[in-house]
């Protein structure tokens, strides 16, 4: 039987997430963006929600295909608060389309994804963690990065999305040391 992260059993979905998807060092810029996305859903919600939603988040916002997510308008948002298959918080809905703006208008001059890297010098950190105690809720860098991300312009990116974010796109490893999946064991 594979051993997992404590919070990666409650569902099929979620050790799917957490087998597949965290902490894997994730450099494609519209799959980046799919996760900042989710991780501001998650503020104040449990990641099993945003899982459960992850699908009707994906058609509603065309495949976080960023030049098509950058150019919706507020009836577009408006739309989107008649959905219940999402989760229908406007300020976090503007707040993709946002960060999609941000990001599309940044990349003519940059790349999200190096930009991104470059504060962990193209490498994952590893955190020997024990316990899921353990793991924190924010660092310096998370907090760092907020403040920088929040310069150009993002929205709903403060420290403890951002450690999440960071997580979820493998910039950060996580996984505890009796986990199958952490680099140790690999």
């Amino acid at each position: 039987m594979a051993k997992r992260c404590d919070w990666a059993n409650s569902s099929p979905a979620m050790q799917q997430y957490h087998d597949e998807e965290w902490c894997r060092p994730e450099h494609n810029q519209q799959k980046l963006f799919e996760l900042l996305c989710l991780e501001t859903y998650q503020a104040g919600l449990s990641w099993q929600t945003v899982i459960n939603k992850r699908a009707a988040f994906q058609q509603d916002f065309h495949e976080f295909k960023i030049e098509r997510v950058a150019r919706m308008t507020s009836a577009d948002v408006d739309q989107l608060m008649t959905d219940s298959r999402i989760i229908r918080n406007r300020r976090k809905l503007e707040a993709t389309v946002n960060n999609a703006q941000v990001i599309h208008e940044w990349s003519a001059q940059a790349d999200f994804s190096r930009w991104l890297w470059q504060f962990v010098g193209d490498q994952p950190i590893r955190h020997a963690v024990t316990t899921t105690a353990d793991i924190p809720a924010t660092t310096d860098l998370a907090q760092h990065i907020s403040r920088e991300m929040k310069k150009l312009g993002f929205k709903f990116v403060g420290p403890t999305t951002v450690y999440s974010f960071l997580q979820a796109a493998g910039l950060v490893n996580d996984h505890l040391l009796s986990c199958d999946w952490a680099p140790e064991n690999q």
